[in-house]
């Protein structure tokens, strides 16, 4: 299974990244490309325990549930709800935004295992660093693959 652990999907990660642009077109959801990025980052930071959400009520009753149902190798489903805490403005600054996620994913995977936070994710509750890895990878797709990348 695809995971940020894994060099080659890292590589693969970052490769389709290079691919966007500021104008890239969404196909689904309402974020531009800047913010994508912006909350993709938001995303990786929390799994390396640079952000601390508190967990979800909903989250703590279906959260766990549901948990089993991102960490498979089926691709995230377009149009899922997002918490209004990893929606950023449209005027995020695209460069910045590129630069920072690159960055952050290649310290979360040069980190390995001891770069994952145990903190538990906000909606779906307590994650192993492996199912970091792998939930961060399928996130970074499902969002790529919005964009057509």
């Amino acid at each position: 299974m695809n995971n940020l652990f894994n060099p080659s999907d890292v590589s693969g990660i970052l490769e389709r990244i290079e691919k966007l642009t500021p104008d890239s077109p969404r196909q689904w959801g309402k974020m531009n490309a800047a913010q994508m990025l912006a909350h993709c980052n938001k995303s990786v930071e929390t799994a390396m325990g640079q952000n601390f959400m508190k967990r979800l009520f909903i989250g703590r009753i279906i959260g766990t549930l549901l948990k089993t149902k991102v960490v498979i190798a089926k691709p995230f489903g377009k149009n899922s709800p997002t918490d209004k805490s990893y929606i950023f403005p449209d005027n995020c600054n695209f460069e910045e935004e590129k630069s920072k996620i690159t960055a952050s994913i290649r310290k979360f995977s040069e980190g390995g295992p001891s770069q994952c936070t145990t903190y538990p994710h906000p909606f779906f509750g307590k994650f192993t660093p492996e199912e970091w890895a792998v939930f961060q990878w399928k996130h970074l797709d499902h969002h790529l693959r919005q964009f057509g990348v």
